[in-house]
């Protein structure tokens, strides 16, 4: 069978087979992972109060040049260059294993992303060269300058100039919230020649003269990083820092926040594991009424769901990495160059990076704040790591873009494919409609495992192909105003892609390793996709009364009740089960 192309999901089965799930991970990226942890553990952690204090500014440098003497910077940086030319879902694995480190985490995934990724990937061989080498091994450290006072999520609008002088390029204006900006060596700025209607990118060195730093933001969480307004007041730098081709700019930003925004969802898994952990270990150790509080049901609820969350988006994660990395191994195999093959095979799933953007960010946000909850007094006090972890978390639904535009992006996206005749999203709309206007399948007596899951799950996909195909037809043009219809559309994509993603995964676990001691896998898989159906049954409604009327509306409602009816499930005992696995293993065990 043909890989699946980006959005497809929506519109073809996956088999468990097709799919990786993180119990098949081999030794040696078992071993780099662990090698991430321990630094974490052993470098990070005892230090983050002192990160966040920002007393000494040379110790987030010095700790991220200690990681590159160990090599976590260049997991994913060619050998060629200095790294270990790991492939893509290793270097997702390694994202989730410094995820938990707080403000370390991101100036890290700052650096070895956004800061190391334009020149890798839009750099001349030159330009690769010189600087890819330093920043791999962190000798030098990377930042990336984009958004502007008046420019944010609508990037391409900056106002930053650039006007060739001779042989040098003269470049003037003010770049803001960028992340390791206080200590980079490599600035990657982005700004507009001449009057271009797009953008085009530089290399611009530290010590550079006009440039300078305002004093460090002061921030509701990931304090230990350094956020700085970067100005730039007639630096010069020489016509061979041009990264890439002139009005390139836009289009390097895009695919590089493509890539940040995959690996987000990474780090927010990572993060969200400790918290679990963490708020396990406080559970079974704060007595009140004479026992555990993880004796009493309210906490057991909490910790049941936060590892069901964590565990699916877990599932979802690496389904996503794989499909890249197969398809990067495709177009390498066609002759592509390593680079060109990674942008291109992280772009025809842009729309999925976006989607594991928004749920990894939310998982972690509501993650945190049942952790919070659980530590009661206890994690509303900045002695304890879920209140930092708290704070730190919010940010993440706000940059590698918002969440409401990472939402809207996904349904463009996807639609688009279809316009291009890329996906037949309009056929499968039409077959749905049909089967409306039909005698309704009772279906049969399949008793195989997860069959009324994988129904149900064949309902969400036609809940949204529904939904989107009578918003597309009604609306059309005007589709794209309607923002409200828009982010029902991406929620139910989002819940449907995810619990798909944790059957698939839990029914390959299986398959692989018998049904003995499965219990509490299949227990998580069957809460997310009864809850889901609730949540995609809501959206689909919300979505439908904006635009439909009279019969037709009539009629799609009474399709969206069929296609998200669960049967009769006791989700307390199951979620039950769960947080009792996770007390009695005493962390995130899954």
């Amino acid at each position: 069978m043909s890989a699946i192309k980006g959005g497809e999901f929506l519109i073809r089965q996956t088999k468990p087979e097709e799919i990786f799930i993180p119990e098949e991970w081999g030794e040696e990226e078992k071993m780099i992972a662990q090698t991430c942890r321990d630094f974490l553990e052993q470098e990070i952690i005892p230090r983050v109060d002192e990160l966040d204090s920002m007393k000494d500014p040379n110790l987030m440098p010095s700790l991220l040049k200690k990681a590159g003497e160990l090599g976590i910077l260049s997991i994913s940086i060619p050998t060629e260059y200095g790294g270990m030319g790991m492939d893509f879902k290793t270097s997702m694995l390694a994202a989730e294993a410094v995820g938990g480190g707080h403000s370390f985490s991101v100036a890290i995934s700052a650096h070895t992303g956004i800061g190391t990724l334009p020149i890798l990937y839009y750099g001349s061989e030159e330009q690769k060269q010189e600087y890819i080498p330093k920043l791999a091994s962190g000798e030098w450290l990377g930042c990336y300058c984009l958004t502007e006072p008046s420019a944010g999520s609508d990037a391409n609008s900056g106002k930053t100039k650039a006007v060739l002088e001779g042989d040098k390029w003269n470049i003037n204006g003010q770049k803001m919230w960028i992340t390791n900006g206080g200590f980079a060596d490599v600035y990657t700025v982005f700004a507009k020649i001449d009057d271009d209607k797009n953008l085009s990118a530089f290399i611009v060195e530290k010590g550079a003269e006009g440039l300078s730093l305002n004093p460090e933001e002061k921030k509701m969480g990931i304090k230990g990083s350094s956020t700085r307004q970067v100005f730039f007041n007639d630096v010069k730098v020489d016509q061979n820092k041009q990264l890439s081709d002139r009005e390139n700019g836009f289009k390097i930003a895009l695919n590089i926040l493509n890539v940040g925004r995959i690996k987000l969802a990474a780090a927010t898994l990572g993060a969200s594991k400790d918290v679990v952990t963490n708020s396990i270990h406080y559970a079974n150790e704060r007595n009140q009424f004479g026992r555990p509080i993880s004796k009493y049901g309210a906490i057991k609820y909490k910790i049941g769901e936060m590892g069901i969350r964590t565990y699916a988006l877990e599932s979802a994660v690496y389904r996503i990495s794989q499909n890249i990395q197969d398809r990067i191994k495709s177009l390498e195999a066609e002759g592509m160059e390593k680079g060109k093959a990674t942008l291109k095979g992280i772009e025809e799933y842009a729309a999925e990076c976006a989607m594991m953007k928004v749920v990894g960010s939310e998982v972690l946000d509501y993650v945190t704040d049942e952790g919070v909850q659980i530590h009661g007094g206890m994690g509303y006090s900045a002695e304890t790591s879920v209140e930092k972890a708290y704070r730190d978390s919010r940010i993440n639904r706000i940059f590698e873009g918002t969440n409401e535009i990472n939402r809207m992006l996904t349904v463009d996206m996807i639609l688009k494919k279809a316009m291009k005749g890329e996906l037949d999203l309009m056929g499968a709309a039409k077959s749905v409609q049909d089967e409306l206007l039909g005698i309704p399948d009772f279906g049969d007596d399949d008793d195989s495992l997860f069959a009324k899951e994988y129904k149900l799950i064949d309902g969400f996909k036609k809940s949204i192909l529904m939904v989107a195909g009578a918003a597309a037809q009604k609306l059309m043009m005007e589709l794209s105003k309607e923002q409200e219809i828009l982010m029902n559309i991406a929620d139910m994509a989002n819940d449907a892609y995810v619990a798909e993603s944790i059957v698939l995964r839990v029914n390959k676990r299986i398959n692989m390793m018998g049904d003995e001691g499965q219990e509490v896998y299949k227990n998580m898989a069957r809460v997310f996709v009864h809850d889901a159906a609730d949540r995609i049954n809501k959206n689909a409604k919300d979505a439908l009364m904006s635009f439909a009327e009279g019969d037709e509306l009539r009629m799609m409602l009474m399709g969206i009740k069929r296609f998200t009816k669960s049967e009769p499930f006791n989700v307390k005992d199951a979620r039950r089960d769960v947080a009792n696995h996770l007390i009695n293993a005493n962390k995130y065990s899954f």
